[in-house]
């Protein structure tokens, strides 16, 4: 169950075609939405804004080497261990959630467009992959939405009143449970069964990627960004926030 290609044997009752057009409008509608909330924020043109005043207060010129420097380091801090986060509890289960997603995601990509069928044998790691994928999201997702919500833990709300905030979370473990189902129907051969339990993981799927203009996913485009802008300013002397030492003397 847990080695084989659960999209491929989609054909039973859906040509692979569909599930590669779903894919590549999946795609567009996240580009789409993460234009529409660039407009809506002016992300674009505050960061450019920020990058002119920046350059104009430097007080130090970087190299290139420096300026890749710089990118590796946020790279390996804000994107590969979420270093944003200070709470160790909320960074482990962001990472589980964010690697689980990036071997969900690809490997969902590959066997879709790569073996779409079963006269195409998929190799037994993409599966497993997938598989490993899914429960990190599923593990780190329930983890945060049970014990780890702002809203729940600290304010006191009731643990299923939602916001919008609670949007991705909620279509992102809603998909990917569903998933998991539909993997596990699939395997006995119940056709009904089978297609129920795929239609709902297609809702929810289509809502996640969907609904990007309305919640946090579009952030994950900006953090790095920001990030690196912040590292640069500290670079060349134009940052105005305290480095730790001179906020520490002014304390």
């Amino acid at each position: 169950m847990f080695t084989s290609n659960l999209f491929a044997d989609l054909a039973v009752f859906l040509h692979p075609l569909a599930m590669q057009i779903y894919i590549v409008l999946m795609v567009f509608a996240v580009i789409i939405g993460t234009l529409f909330d660039m407009l809506h924020k002016s992300s674009a043109k505050f960061f450019a804004w920020k990058l002119k005043k920046s350059k104009a207060a430097a007080t130090r010129k970087l190299s290139g080497t420096d300026t890749a420097s710089i990118a590796i380091k946020t790279i390996a801090i804000e994107v590969a261990t979420s270093g944003e986060f200070c709470n160790p509890k909320r960074r482990i289960s962001h990472m589980l959630m964010f690697y689980g997603f990036l071997f969900y995601l690809i490997t969902t990509v590959v066997m879709i467009f790569g073996y779409p069928t079963p006269v195409m044998p998929t190799p037994v790691l993409l599966p497993i992959l997938w598989n490993i994928g899914v429960l990190m999201i599923l593990i780190g997702g329930y983890w945060f939405f049970f014990f780890l919500r702002v809203n729940v833990v600290h304010d006191g709300q009731p643990l299923f009143r939602l916001v919008l905030a609670d949007l991705f979370i909620v279509t992102l473990l809603g998909s990917v449970t569903f998933a998991f189902i539909w993997e596990i129907v699939q395997s006995g051969s119940n056709l009904i069964a089978t297609k129920i339990t795929f239609g709902l993981y297609i809702f929810f799927t289509t809502l996640l990627f969907g609904s990007v203009r309305w919640y946090k996913l579009a952030h994950m485009f900006y953090k790095p960004v920001v990030a690196f802008q912040r590292r640069l300013e500290e670079a060349t002397g134009s940052s105005s926030l305290p480095t730790p030492a001179a906020h520490k003397e002014g304390s």
